[in-house]
């Protein structure tokens, strides 16, 4: 049967050949408060991968949004305390389906939705040579369930969670750009930098469909920089690091992501991406569901009078928003607006300097801080999962 977003939903009961704790993964990771999948061939295949049957046994006691100890774990299991700490070590600090805050007793395992969370966790690296044949079949498992496009219906109501910031050579040219589209003022209240491969690229290096751009963009500033540096999952850098790879990126016509917000109080990351590869950016690129985007500040502005029509603008634009069409005397620019995130990588490219940057009307600042960002738009979020609920609710 088809359910929302167009997978091929199905009930639990129609998989009598998995284990009941696998199943019961399912249902949990299907749950719309984690932004999850409907019940499917593809989100079953893909837990079937990422637990065995003995992990599954202890990891269906965790449920979404309640972390536990290994103590209340293994209470609920009736398993032998060692033996429930030793599997949720290597889920936790091997695998990294989940993630865990704490140590010792102290220490509590949590579940994350597939995307965003479990998918970037799983994947960061220092480097691609460090992926093994597992980390290959949860890339091919994973693609396959992002291709049912499950996530379209969370953005119904615009949730802005990340934003895409001007590249640096234009945005020097724009007087009105704020502090938080400035990627030197943003990593000025930070001190600790890690940098790692972006997994978006490195799945699709994984499954044969890389682009060929740069690897390594993946970038963590704050608190948690050391701990994936600790751990060999990224290597530490310098702000003067951070700033040479995203210029490199630009000069390959990546773009740079930020989330939408503007507080430094908490740890935060920054990729730069490509629309046929980035998660995000496919949303528009592939999925033409630009909800989890926030609209930018400047948009391009063409000067007809000035532009040759050669193309060189839709050659660069990594979101096919610029676009020349027709034959001849009919040839014209198209700028399709919905599909452009601002980063002004057509203007750059043009050879003629017809293209130039202008503020968009209606933009709105990123919120001040992540509670803030939440007292925004955190309505649309539940809005959207409730929405999901219950439409899956009226499935038969």
């Amino acid at each position: 049967m088809h359910g929302t977003g167009g997978v091929v939903t199905r009930k639990i009961g129609d998989y009598a050949g998995v284990s009941r704790p696998h199943l019961d993964l399912v249902k949990s990771y299907s749950s719309p408060t984690l932004l999850g999948p409907p019940v499917c061939d593809e989100l079953v295949a893909l837990v079937e991968h990422m637990f065995t049957e003995e992990e599954a046994e202890i990891a269906r006691f965790i449920k979404p949004w309640r972390p536990k100890s290994a103590a209340s774990i293994a209470a609920a299991a009736g398993r032998p305390l060692p033996e429930v700490k030793e599997i949720l070590r290597t889920l936790a600090h091997e695998k990294y389906v989940f993630i865990s805050f704490g140590e010792g007793d102290r220490e509590r395992f949590a579940m994350l939705p597939i995307i965003p969370g479990t998918f970037e966790h799983v994947l960061v690296r220092k480097s691609a040579d460090s992926a093994t044949p597992w980390h290959q079949g949860f890339a091919e498992l994973f693609e396959a369930l992002y291709l049912t496009r499950f996530t379209n219906v969370y953005s119904r109501k615009p949730v802005n969670a990340v934003r895409y910031l001007p590249v640096g050579e234009v945005v020097e040219t724009l007087p009105m750009a704020l502090p938080s589209e400035r990627l030197e003022d943003i990593l000025d209240p930070y001190r600790e930098f890690a940098i790692g491969v972006c997994q978006c690229r490195l799945t699709k290096e994984l499954i044969a469909q890389g682009c060929g751009r740069m690897l390594e963009t993946c970038t963590v500033m704050g608190d948690f920089a050391p701990t994936l540096v600790k751990e060999g999952r990224m290597r530490q850098a310098s702000r003067k690091d951070v700033l040479e790879v995203k210029a490199a990126a630009e000069r390959e016509g990546l773009v740079t992501w930020m989330l939408n917000d503007r507080s430094a109080k908490f740890f935060r990351c920054s990729c730069s991406c490509c629309g046929c590869c980035c998660d995000a950016l496919r949303q528009i690129s592939e999925f033409n569901a630009p909800g989890f985007i926030a609209p930018p500040h400047f948009l391009p502005v063409i000067d007809l009078a000035a532009c040759d029509l050669c193309g060189k603008c839709a050659k660069a634009c990594t979101m096919k928003a610029m676009e020349v069409a027709g034959e001849g005397d009919a040839k014209s620019h198209v700028h399709k607006v919905e599909r452009c995130i601002g980063c002004g990588v057509c203007v750059v490219t043009c050879p003629k300097g017809a293209l130039s940057m202008r503020e968009n009307k209606g933009y709105e600042e990123p919120p001040s801080g992540y509670a803030a960002y939440l007292a925004k738009y955190g309505r649309n979020f539940v809005a959207n999962s409730f929405r999901v609920w219950a439409e899956r609710r009226r499935v038969p």
